[in-house]
């Protein structure tokens, strides 16, 4: 990109990187292992509802499976992010992949876990939801999340703690119940079309602000 601008505004006669245009080899992007069958993925579930390692970390698998989110979104989530009264995690634009802001709606059983991991981490100096073992102001890692899926079984070829992403997308689709669209926003990924994105600002909430799918049956 440098020197094509230079050679738009006279500022070099040519690209002298055009020559080595194919001479490296891009690197192959290798996906993180998810497990997308419906019944291999209902015995992960059971095996990490039967985790006896820290709570912490029992807690922020059980959450990946339900909300779909990054592990860094959830590692750093702060207990000011949740309102568990309404139901809804709040995460700020800055620690957003994407640098906008993203709510959650979350379940009955995530508020659940929430609330009793509050009793565990809530006064904690740092406020952390998820602080490490060896203070308050520094998260668990992911490394913590995937060394458990190891522990209750899954080798890193099975499951990580991103391949939840990958879980929710492929069943959510094969499921048929839900939008293409209603899907990639509870992902949090931008509408990659430029004229669409500027006019379509909603976050597929209904008007109650209950649903964040809509349903295509």
């Amino acid at each position: 990109m440098g020197f094509r601008l230079a050679v738009v505004t006279a500022r070099a006669p040519n690209d002298p990187t055009r020559a080595l245009k194919g001479a490296i080899v891009a690197p192959k992007v290798k996906s993180r292992a998810a497990i997308t069958d419906p019944v291999a993925f209902g015995a992960l579930l059971r095996s990490v509802d039967g985790f006896k390692g820290q709570p912490t970390t029992k807690a922020s698998l059980q959450l990946l499976a339900m909300l779909a989110c990054r592990p860094g979104e959830l590692r750093y989530a702060t207990w000011a992010e949740f309102d568990l009264d309404s139901a809804v995690w709040s995460i700020p634009a800055e620690r957003m992949k994407m640098r906008r802001a993203h709510r959650i709606l979350l379940p009955e059983q995530a508020v659940a876990i929430l609330k009793n991991l509050h009793s565990t981490t809530g006064h904690l100096v740092g406020r952390l939801v998820f602080p490490g073992i060896g203070g308050t102001t520094r998260p668990i890692s992911e490394n913590t999340m995937n060394g458990a899926l190891r522990r209750i079984g899954f080798s890193q070829d099975e499951a990580t703690a991103h391949g939840f992403r990958s879980t929710f997308s492929t069943l959510a689709s094969k499921s048929g119940k839900w939008s293409v669209n209603a899907i990639e926003a509870a992902l949090a990924h931008i509408e990659p079309n430029a004229v669409r994105r500027a006019y379509a600002r909603g976050d597929y909430w209904d008007v109650g602000g209950r649903s964040p799918f809509q349903s295509v049956r």
